[in-house]
């Protein structure tokens, strides 16, 4: 098998020294954490930011004995709804980082890499103002916007930078992303819950933007002959190479090889980059499909939990209110998001449709406890939740390791930006089906 499909192109274990391996790796892990974390906060506040517009557009609440005031909520329904579904902020969360990941990998090649993290930088902080200051739920929508383009487009650029350095970076980049989750519900909850008011909270939060261009414009070593800001010099050279190269499957037999193996000459020089033909990226994606529909359904079944039915999977007769219920849903499923997109340097799962099938599993299961009411205890939704989280966060590390391992050195940088559309796609169905649901179970 042609060595380029699984040795590292740029950085290796022979040319990088430890120490930088390390700054690499902790700068991925807060690429992945700062980039996830607004889309990540967005969804915990999702609750808050619904109830808020909801409160500020009917009469005075009316004042509880301890000062506080008291929810108004849809009293026809047996379920505690609010009037517009949390899928509604779902939506606005993915549709823009969804057109992002279906359009960019054919055209995001010509802009570089500095750019586009500043336009992350930019539009991660007006969704904090935004929200923050909103008084109508579009304003708020709007701001949520904002915080899935930074998302979309970090994912992608970020995901397409790693084929520049070691393997080691993608499991800090998976890690940190899984931090994301936790570090934004929880911090979200936990400083709500202690008093301070969601505007507050999110302005607190400025600081992770901060962080995500600290990190990626003087954290990462790059290799020596990479341009931050001239994309045409990436692979300079490496054109004759690449023109001439036969076309391989994009996906070849697993064949023994040492993870540590020195490259080529030709691969030390970066020549993993060359002209791609609109043709020869249809082919790619072709490729690609056995990743990208496992992980669509993994993700649309999660998703249709977490915005379809934990609203509705309210316990009155626990001490935790609605809305605090519904944060630690959230924050229990980042956390075992978390713990799985960690795995990666401990297991490595080839098999993501056994993960797509294990998630449908648990929304049929949901489902029928919103139907038919059989759970008692908050606790029980806790544990499914968090076992849902376990799923999710293996079936999106390992799809983009097996990518980055089984595809061609030539169309490495590609394929990772590509194939970052399945998560999102699968969310972006989810909407679809979460909303009638929610409806319907709320007229009930």
């Amino acid at each position: 098998m042609d060595r380029a499909l699984n040795s590292d192109p740029v950085i290796t274990a022979g040319t990088e020294g430890r120490f930088q391996r390390w700054r690499n790796c902790i700068g991925f892990w807060l690429l992945g954490l700062c980039n996830n974390f607004a889309y990540v906060v967005m969804l915990s506040a999702a609750h808050d930011i619904l109830q808020k517009q909801e409160s500020q557009n009917t009469t005075a609440p009316t004042p509880a004995p301890n000062g506080t005031h008291i929810e108004i909520r849809n009293s026809s329904s047996r379920y505690d709804c609010n009037p517009v579904s949390t899928a509604a902020v779902l939506l606005a969360d993915i549709l823009p980082t969804l057109i992002i990941k279906f359009t960019a990998p054919f055209y995001i090649h010509k802009v570089p890499y500095g750019f586009r993290v500043l336009v992350c930088f930019f539009t991660a902080v007006i969704s904090f103002l935004v929200v923050s200051f909103s008084s109508t739920i579009w304003m708020s929508i709007t701001g949520v916007v904002f915080a899935s383009i930074s998302s979309g487009l970090g994912e992608l650029s970020f995901l397409s930078l790693s084929v520049f350095f070691s393997r080691d970076v993608l499991s800090g980049w998976g890690s940190g992303t899984g931090a994301a989750g936790v570090a934004g519900a929880f911090l979200y909850s936990a400083f709500t819950q202690a008093g301070l008011t969601p505007q507050v909270t999110l302005w607190i939060m400025l600081v992770v933007p901060v962080i995500l261009a600290v990190s990626y414009f003087f954290l990462l070593v790059f290799p020596p002959s990479f341009p931050q800001w001239r994309r045409d010099e990436v692979g300079h050279g490496s054109s004759r190479r690449a023109n001439s190269q036969e076309r391989r499957p994009l996906i070849e037999e697993e064949t023994d090889t040492d993870e540590d193996s020195e490259p080529s000459p030709e691969e030390q020089e970066g020549h993993h980059i060359g002209p791609l033909t609109f043709t020869d990226q249809i082919y790619i994606i072709k490729g690609l499909l056995k990743f990208i529909f496992p992980l669509s359904v993994v993700y649309f079944a999660e998703y249709f939990i977490n915005q379809g039915l934990l609203e509705l999977l309210y316990f009155p007769e626990s001490p935790l209110s609605h809305a605090e219920q519904y944060r630690w849903y959230q924050t229990l499923y980042q956390i075992g998001v978390f713990a799985s997109r960690t795995s990666l340097v401990c297991f490595k799962i080839r098999k993501i449709f056994i993960m797509s099938l294990l998630q449908c599993v648990n929304a049929v299961l949901l489902g029928f406890a919103v139907y038919y009411q059989f759970l008692h205890y908050p606790w029980v939704v806790f544990i499914i939740v968090l076992y849902e989280g376990l799923l999710g966060g293996a079936a999106y590390v390992n799809t983009f390791y097996f990518i980055r391992e089984e595809t061609t050195e030539r169309d490495r940088e590609f394929a990772m930006a590509a194939a970052s559309v399945g998560d999102s796609l699968g969310i972006a169905l989810s909407v679809a089906v979460s909303f009638p649901v929610h409806q319907y179970f709320c007229s009930l």
